[in-house]
């Protein structure tokens, strides 16, 4: 009988003793405009697959100039269609494909700014003093907002007001917390929990932000990122998609 406890006491601390296979790790990049849907669509994948998923948040542009250099990423998801193709023709990625189309909007905080108003007179009231705005040379979002204000007259006459964010959730985040009196950001911010404390103004004149996507040849479990890229595509990613305003 002692001998048979001592075996099963044996197996047992020899299972506990041997190291689990660890779950694969993912590293992907992820422009700040689609924060919010990729934590949920990334959380629902990790479940699904027993991947642990971890997201870097910047503007499309630094990412670009990363991995150029190096950077371990798996996945890049961009804001934008030219930086995957860049990528992919220098030899870096496969194939680019596009997992959205986002839309910049101007947030405010202050409700009554949206009242009856169009987002070019907004701009102009005279309280408004500070208005945030992504980098125009890194920030897609921030080229779009640049376009739809030049292409209504109003990008040098507002030029002392602009305050410029690092990237699109920057932006947001000084409109949210009041350090500007609105800011130029992506729809998806507007349609989350904290944009809806707010209000926000539809930018018909900037043109839609086509956002694509590329696995990078690098990637250390590539198997594994292109699965991830094509649940990106999936019914349930779709979904979480809307729910964010892409299309």
């Amino acid at each position: 009988m002692r001998r048979y406890i001592f075996f099963l006491l044996t197996l047992f601390l020899v299972a506990y003793s041997v190291p689990a296979a660890a779950a694969e790790s993912l590293n992907v990049a992820v422009a700040t405009n689609f924060m919010q849907p990729f934590q949920e669509i990334a959380g629902v994948f990790e479940k699904k697959t027993n991947t642990r998923i971890n997201s870097t948040y910047m503007s499309s542009g630094h990412f670009y100039g990363q991995i150029v250099q190096g950077a371990p990423y798996d996945l890049f998801l961009s804001a934008d269609k030219e930086r995957p193709e860049k990528l992919y023709k220098e030899g870096l990625a496969e194939k680019p494909f596009i997992y959205g189309s986002g839309q910049v909007v101007l947030w405010t905080i202050q409700s009554e700014l949206c009242q009856g108003s169009s987002w070019q007179r907004a701009v102009q009231t005279p309280s408004v003093k500070r208005i945030a705005i992504a980098n125009v040379e890194t920030a897609p979002y921030g080229t779009a907002a640049m376009a739809a204000l030049k292409q209504a007259g109003l990008w040098l006459p507002l030029e002392k007001k602009f305050v410029f964010a690092q990237n699109i959730g920057q932006a947001f985040q000084y409109a949210f917390t009041r350090s500007v009196d609105a800011g130029f950001c992506a729809l998806s911010s507007a349609l989350s929990d904290q944009g809806k404390r707010g209000c926000y103004l539809a930018i018909a004149e900037a043109p839609p932000i086509v956002q694509s996507a590329c696995v990078l040849k690098r990637s250390k479990y590539i198997d594994t990122a292109r699965q991830l890229a094509e649940f990106l595509l999936s019914p349930e990613a779709l979904a979480v998609k809307r729910k964010y305003g892409y299309k």
